[in-house]
């Protein structure tokens, strides 16, 4: 029994060393890894931007179109509005 209380002891502190070292070899290879990822961030960053500008160009387009969309329809509605008050109106003079 007092061999086992003065082996566990350093079996433990083994296996405690070699879980620091793992550990530490992890983390390296982490930061590593991290550092990757950010530069590919950046580069996508970087790409997006260059893009920017022709997303706008889509945008702008997409609204002046929306607004021409409006404007025509709108120009209908009122047409076809008034069609149906000249008629309602022709019966309502009738009516009378």
């Amino acid at each position: 029994m007092e061999t086992f209380k003065s082996v566990l002891p350093v079996i433990l502190y083994v296996l405690l060393a070699i879980l620091i070292v793992v550990l530490i070899v992890f983390v390296i290879r982490l930061i590593k890894t991290l550092g990757k990822v950010d530069k590919v961030v950046d580069d996508v960053n970087r790409k997006v931007g260059k893009l920017d500008g022709v997303f706008n160009i889509i945008d702008t387009t997409t609204d002046t179109l929306a607004l021409f969309s409006d404007r025509i329809t709108d120009f209908a509605v009122n047409k076809i509005a008034n069609i149906f008050k000249k008629k309602k109106r022709k019966e309502e003079d009738e009516d009378e």
